[in-house]
């Protein structure tokens, strides 16, 4: 959405609120995810306006959740209690509903495996999101409190995720460490990329687990929870992972989409003080690739 300012004086989240559908606290939010600029600039909230200031806002929809319909989705629950559930989700399924895409996705799947009361108490949160062709383990809130909790967890870096990758190119060195911000790619804004402008901190750590002719494969251990950060980082050191359709070598990719593979996930219940930790194995295209890479298949 683009707006053209024809007066001045106003702050920045009021000027938005009050000539488009969006409420100021929605405005106050996208602002803070570095998603308005003014004349191609992120600008805070108390931003004053000024008569011919260009303003470029960058939301999707919202999609209202009562009108979703649950799904009969086979999903692989390695753990559920009252409060939250661990699931580990198949590469190629979206993770939430987005405009254009309301069916289908996990939440659906969520909506029709949790046994919904009829008023409707339960509301999946997702507390990280996976890539759609991302697989592996993560955790869904199934309740207000419980997401504010985990997201809480997850902000103070007390949730560890450790996750596989399949990465074109030898790497040397034993270990690694990317701390590059992370914001919209200025040319393809459908993109992530490293960057300075409108960003935000981003650190990933890797060590390298095993090495083949041209390719290497490594486990991540991410300090921060970017969108798309281990495929936007290791292309950044020029070592993309392998058949990744957006940052990798497009040439050589397959519909099953990058080699990512969230492994495990550990931290303390939120609720119940219970220490958590899951594994789960990569799936069947993962491995085999991985028994390609070795000369076991051909």
């Amino acid at each position: 959405m683009k707006l053209e300012v024809n007066n001045s004086g106003t702050r920045l989240d009021a000027y938005i609120a009050s000539n488009s559908d969006l409420s100021r606290s929605r405005v106050s939010k996208l602002i803070s995810e570095s998603k308005v600029f003014v004349n191609g600039i992120s600008k805070n909230a108390s931003y004053k306006v000024k008569a011919g200031d260009i303003i470029d806002v960058s939301y999707e929809e919202e999609i209202n959740f009562d009108d979703l319909v649950p799904t009969n989705i086979p999903l692989d629950i390695v753990y559920e209690d009252d409060y939250l559930m661990i699931i580990n989700k198949q590469s190629g399924l979206v993770t939430h509903p987005a405009p254009g895409h309301v069916t289908d996705t996990l939440v659906n799947a969520l909506l029709y495996h949790s046994k919904i009361n009829k008023d409707g108490s339960f509301r999946p949160g997702i507390v990280h999101r996976l890539d759609k062709d991302t697989s592996g383990l993560m955790v869904v809130a199934k309740d207000v409190k419980t997401m504010e909790l985990l997201s809480e967890m997850m902000k103070n870096k007390k949730i560890e995720r450790h996750y596989l990758a399949i990465v074109d190119g030898i790497i040397n060195h034993e270990t690694g460490t990317i701390d590059a911000p992370i914001g919209r790619d200025e040319s393809n804004r459908q993109k992530m990329a490293v960057t300075s402008k409108n960003s935000k901190n981003a650190v990933t750590n890797f060590k390298v687990l095993k090495r083949f002719a041209n390719n290497s494969l490594i486990e991540c251990i991410l300090e921060t929870g970017r969108t798309h950060q281990i495929r936007v980082h290791m292309n950044y050191i020029n070592h993309p992972v392998s058949n990744d359709p957006v940052y990798g070598n497009h040439k050589n990719t397959t519909s099953f989409g990058q080699m990512l593979h969230s492994k495990s996930i550990r931290f303390i219940h939120p609720v119940t003080g219970k220490e958590l930790y899951f594994e789960a194995l990569v799936p069947k295209e993962f491995s085999d690739y991985l028994k390609y890479l070795d000369g076991i298949l051909k």
